[in-house]
């Protein structure tokens, strides 16, 4: 009885916690856009089911008005998590590199990234959370990586620095 119960709580930590699975019964309503509109921009993305229940990121990346990004966000109420853990997105870009981010608390002006070169095929791109350097507004900060017991947001971002459409075809964001 002692095995499988030890067996048991084995498997439970080691399952991954799910974020978000993009479905077609997902709900994108805390799902928000925001473009380097707020800041005079062009740029355009959009978030949408596609029939197959996968969330697309699309858009273009305008350079017109000191623009040059898009970002993807999602809120959500505080996850425990380690710093040793791993963020696995599964996802089908375009062969963009592209920025993921998490917020350890949506109060905080910063937020800690790291980025990723996307296939153009079917990949679980996986980002641990220790290695996630602090940043704001494209500036690295003087301070230690992710270190924290929890995350409440976590955000796409695409600014190469150039202008460009986008596409991200994104299927389930879990932690491990």
């Amino acid at each position: 009885m002692k095995i499988l119960l030890v067996l048991i709580l084995t498997i439970i930590a080691m399952t991954e916690q799910l974020i978000f699975d993009f479905n077609k019964d997902a709900s994108l309503e805390n799902w928000i856009v925001v473009d380097d509109g707020v800041m005079g921009g062009r740029s355009k993305g959009s978030l949408r089911l596609t029939p197959e229940g996968h969330g697309l990121y699309e858009g273009t990346v305008s350079l017109e008005n000191n623009g040059g990004f898009s970002s993807l966000r999602y809120r959500f109420e505080a996850m425990e998590v380690k710093p040793s853990n791993t963020i696995k997105i599964r996802l089908k870009g375009d062969g963009k590199r592209y920025q993921f981010r998490v917020k350890n608390s949506i109060g905080e002006y910063y937020s800690y990234i790291a980025y990723f070169k996307s296939s153009g095929e079917w990949e679980e791109v996986e980002i641990p959370l220790g290695e996630m350097i602090p940043a704001f507004r494209g500036r690295k900060l003087n301070q230690p990586n992710f270190s924290h017991n929890q995350i409440e947001e976590i955000a796409f971002l695409i600014g190469n620095k150039k202008a460009e459409s986008f596409s991200l075809l994104i299927d389930t964001i879990a932690v491990d």
